[in-house]
């Protein structure tokens, strides 16, 4: 198969790249490279398979409206899997136009390549913060989300009903994954683990937010990877509302599903503090500090729709996946 996968730089986005490669898969790899943060590492994930002869580095804007209709037109790809987006809730505070350029006008001239081009499956990265302020746990799909506390949550639901609209009247499939929680590897600088990782090394503290009561479905980077690949070969067909149907999220007159991605436990964040201590031969100096706005004090994903449909089962523990990182963190900055 023929994929554009946007994003191909960021941590979630180049590890799809390289699966996809691996397995035989021709891979469009679109990402501007933006410096949002560290641009070396993101060059770094993308020496791993820009030499491959089955990938095509593409580096513009995903807000381009001509540039990326001519890479649809030029490539004409048979799936899409959509990760670039501008991350960040805490960062979307400061910044909201990043999120309407990147998450929003990007993800029209994505949908708009689909429709012109003949793209049958379209997979696009949501997120678990479109549940906002629920606290009934686990987040299941059926929950209601019409209150998110972020922009970047709004933009997330935002991509949701755009999908569905366009699966309707346009009649190709798209599949919305909520991401919780991923680390792992090649992660992201500005994600808890990669942060508490530097300081403590560096004999820093590290800022606990909500003293500690957090709560998260930390998921490691395989597991995601394997969920995204099962969905984008699994392409929703047609399955008409019926009356009693508990998930509309994922049931709809169009070829369209939205499924929780993520691991099925949660995670507190001192126990997640207590493995990195564990793996890193030290004691963190933690910085007790209030909630943040438009954060949440806990993240659970029930992921039975998702187990349902593509077999999804994630199987890494946060003790495995705390050490895997750990030991590419020394290995890649020689310390």
């Amino acid at each position: 198969m023929k994929v554009l996968v946007t994003g191909s730089a960021g941590f979630i986005g180049n590890r799809v790249s390289e699966r996809l490669l691996e397995r035989g898969d021709e891979v469009i790899g679109l990402d501007i490279v933006s410096p949002y943060y560290d641009v070396q590492l993101k060059e770094d994930r993308l020496a791993k398979i820009i030499d491959h002869p089955a990938f095509t580095e593409a580096r513009i804007d995903l807000a381009d409206r001509e540039a990326v209709a001519k890479l649809f037109a030029d490539h004409k790809p048979e799936g899409v899997v959509n990760l670039a987006a501008q991350a960040g809730v805490r960062h979307s505070l400061d910044a909201p136009l990043d999120y309407v350029d990147s998450n929003l006008l990007g993800f029209v001239n994505i949908l708009e390549g689909c429709r012109h081009n003949g793209v049958k499956h379209l997979v696009y990265a949501s997120s678990s913060s479109v549940y906002g302020t629920n606290d009934k746990m686990p987040f299941s799909t059926s929950d209601a989300v019409d209150h998110p506390i972020s922009l970047y949550a709004a933009s997330k639901r935002a991509n949701e009903l755009m999908a569905h609209t366009y699966s309707h009247l346009f009649q190709f499939a798209t599949t919305g994954l909520r991401f919780f929680t991923v680390y792992g590897p090649w992660g992201r600088p500005d994600m808890a683990l990669f942060l508490f990782t530097k300081a403590i090394m560096n004999g820093e503290a590290i800022d606990v937010f909500n003293n500690g009561e957090m709560k998260r479905s930390f998921t490691y980077i395989d597991d995601i990877v394997e969920g995204v690949i099962r969905t984008l070969d699994t392409p929703p067909t047609l399955t008409p509302l019926k009356d009693g149907v508990k998930d509309p999220a994922s049931s709809s007159t169009a070829p369209f599903r939205v499924f929780n991605i993520g691991s099925d436990t949660a995670v507190g964040l001192m126990r997640y503090i207590e493995v990195l201590e564990e793996n890193l031969g030290r004691k963190a100096i933690k910085n007790m500090m209030p909630m943040q706005p438009g954060d949440v004090p806990a993240t659970w994903a029930d992921v039975d729709g998702l187990r349902e449909a593509v077999g999804y089962q994630p199987t890494t523990s946060v003790e495995d996946g705390i050490k895997n990182f750990v030991a590419w963190y020394r290995d890649y900055y020689k310390t």
